[in-house]
């Protein structure tokens, strides 16, 4: 199938996605925070460079996008009809990436957990997925 998109645009659409500070990675540090918990961003000296980090817990969080980490049965991780064998490669070689990333990162001790963008659709369903995980001690005041 053929690109809607000529190859400039669909390559200046692809540079404009995000990193860090993404709308689901921002409406789960709200919902920490809401929840009383204190984390730092982005600790570029952890393998992944993180999202969050909460270091009292030792818990490394990262909140992934379902397409570019490859969510396996999310309707969002479809691979592009366009440059299939690219798509393959590069997205595989995020998933590979990312295990690296998560066992460097248990190796050195910390817990590691994931939330992905479709567990993620609203400031409720934030606030449940950031309760989810399991090495955080909330705050007995602010379990909403």
């Amino acid at each position: 199938m053929m690109d809607k998109l000529s190859k400039i645009r669909r390559s200046a659409n692809m540079k404009a996605v995000r990193g860090k500070d993404t709308a689901p990675e921002m409406a789960v540090r709200r919902a920490a925070h809401g929840l009383g918990l204190r984390f730092r961003l982005h600790r570029r000296d952890l393998p992944g460079c993180p999202d969050l980090i909460f270091p009292r817990w030792k818990t490394a969080v990262f909140v992934n996008g379902c397409f570019w980490h490859g969510h396996r049965g999310c309707r969002r991780s479809k691979v592009p009809t366009s440059n299939v064998e690219f798509w393959r490669k590069k997205l595989a070689g995020n998933v590979r990436r990312d295990r690296r990333n998560y066992a460097a990162l248990q190796a050195m001790g910390w817990h590691v957990e994931v939330i992905w963008q479709c567990d993620i659709g609203d400031e409720l369903a934030a606030i449940e997925a950031v309760r989810r995980i399991p090495t955080l001690a909330l705050p007995l005041g602010r379990r909403r």
